[in-house]
């Protein structure tokens, strides 16, 4: 179990980390979730951490867990979630709303519906959100990185 102490060494580490890359940050890391370590950063260079789509945070979130394996011995398996300027918290919200209004417009056109290409994770936040609507079904369809979410009546 990761104690007071991890979490004190996972904060040093990720300001060292940042420091090396030259951005202030100011960082929070929250109570773990099951086996998750919420690390939450604000800065004024958010654009420039987060990227297009997000692809650089995922990319700075996987070298930033390699170090901290690495640097933090501990024998049971963790993994960090790491939010810039609380771009994940609105994705998440945007990625919601979009699965209820595409499931309502959906329903009342009686037609079928794919929603863009994204990335597994956020396929997954519509397949939850729509998971209780029982007229409604989603599927993902296609191949990776085109893969998509296709929403339809549920038969």
């Amino acid at each position: 179990m990761l104690g007071q102490k991890d979490l004190e060494k996972i904060k040093k580490i990720t300001r060292e980390f940042f420091k090396k890359m030259c951005f202030e940050v100011e960082i929070k890391v929250k109570k773990p979730q099951d086996l998750t370590i919420p690390i939450c950063l604000k800065t004024e260079e958010a654009k420039v951490l987060i990227g297009e789509g997000g692809q650089t945070l995922l990319d700075i979130q996987r070298l930033l867990k390699i170090i901290l394996k690495r640097k933090i011995l501990v024998e049971e398996q963790f993994y960090i979630d790491l939010d810039i300027n609380a771009y994940k918290e609105k994705k998440i919200e945007y990625l919601k709303e979009l699965a209820k209004s595409t499931a309502d417009e959906v329903s009342l056109s009686r037609q079928e519906k794919t929603l863009a290409p994204m990335p597994a994770y956020e396929r997954r936040i519509i397949h939850l959100e729509l998971a209780n609507r029982g007229d409604i079904a989603s599927e993902s369809v296609g191949q990776e990185p085109e893969r998509s979410v296709k929403v339809r009546l549920h038969l």
